[in-house]
């Protein structure tokens, strides 16, 4: 059923997943011909923005979904997901679960989309009467994402995401490990294998250039001005957008969450809604408790990650950073 030829076949599509950061910590080895072990590159961690691993967990669960999806297309499907209980490393690889492959799949619609889905960091237009529609579809179609609308209240979000970011931004280890994966220069020889370019960031060479400034040996003296919180500021990529807090139920595995965080941006794109995480907002445990409480978010559940959406005003990069196929087998 499995081979190395069908494996690469299925990891061109899986490859194509969400990661936080970009930073691409699944890989797989293929056990016999109906299993696969799915393994993280411990070396791809965020000890500053993710100690406890929840984020890399989810991480891998959106590619978990991603092969699912590629699984699909091929009349194959996922028939068991067993989550390591205690695993070890062995050099840079820790076990996270083995993953059982049958036939009898069937094409999920979602899958024409992944190609498609890109975190947009650009701007948005004003909704129109289609996009009204879409994002009416969206709340009917999901119970874990609950929309937001209205200027004052899309204002005030904003708000509290620049307030959220300045947090993490001040404090040095964040700040450093968030340059670490930022590529500003197309000359960075890891420009297109992984993290976030300048060109998904949506930032202009010369704004690229002042950002690691900005975010580098400036940031203490830029904080002392105070100057620092508004050149950092993305409270105008708000206008004309809408806000998706992403929610699931309190104690799931990340593995879980990770897949329903994936299809969930699938059905914004297949809707022509773009998007991105605006992960700072759920990260930060005040501002998550805010959006929480003042929002409604249901009891029982906790808030994931929070999508800025909406009408693209422009087009998506041409191209997205992804490692290649052959380095995610081991």
């Amino acid at each position: 059923m499995l081979d190395r030829a069908l494996l690469e076949a299925l990891l061109a599509e899986v490859r194509l997943a969400p990661s936080v950061h970009n930073i691409q910590p699944t890989r797989w080895r293929l056990i016999g011909n109906d299993t696969l072990l799915l393994l993280e590159d411990v070396t791809r961690r965020l000890p500053a923005a993710d100690p406890s691993g929840h984020d890399v967990r989810l991480s891998h669960g959106a590619a978990i979904e991603g092969l699912s999806l590629a699984l699909g297309r091929r009349g194959l499907g996922i028939a068991d997901i067993q989550p390591m209980a205690e695993p070890t490393v062995s050099g840079s690889l820790q076990p996270v679960a083995h993953i059982a492959v049958a036939a009898g799949g069937a094409l999920d619609g979602l899958a024409d989309f992944v190609s498609a889905r890109t975190s947009w960091r650009g701007g948005f237009r004003p909704f129109d009467a289609a996009g009204e529609a879409a994002l009416d579809m969206v709340s009917a179609m999901t119970s874990d994402a609950q929309l937001l609308r209205g200027v004052q209240t899309i204002d005030e979000i904003a708000r509290l995401a620049d307030e959220a970011g300045f947090h993490f931004l001040c404090d040095d280890a964040h700040r450093s490990e968030l340059l670490r994966w930022m590529r500003l220069s197309r000359t960075d020889p890891t420009y297109q294998r992984d993290g976030l370019s300048a060109e998904a960031m949506a930032m202009p060479g010369l704004v690229a250039f002042g950002t690691g400034l900005v975010l580098g040996p400036l940031f203490p003296l830029l904080r002392r001005l105070g100057l620092a919180a508004t050149l950092a500021s993305e409270r105008g990529k708000f206008a004309n957008s809408a806000v998706a807090l992403f929610h699931r139920p309190d104690g799931e595995d990340p593995l879980a969450s990770g897949r329903a965080f994936y299809r969930t941006w699938l059905m914004l794109a297949a809707q022509g809604l773009a998007a991105c995480p605006v992960s700072v907002l759920a990260d930060w445990p005040a501002s998550s408790r805010q959006l929480a409480e003042h929002y409604g978010v249901p009891a029982g559940r906790r808030l994931v990650n929070v999508f800025r959406l909406g009408l693209p005003d422009g087009s998506p990069p041409g191209s997205r950073a992804r490692l290649p196929v052959t380095e995610l087998i081991v």
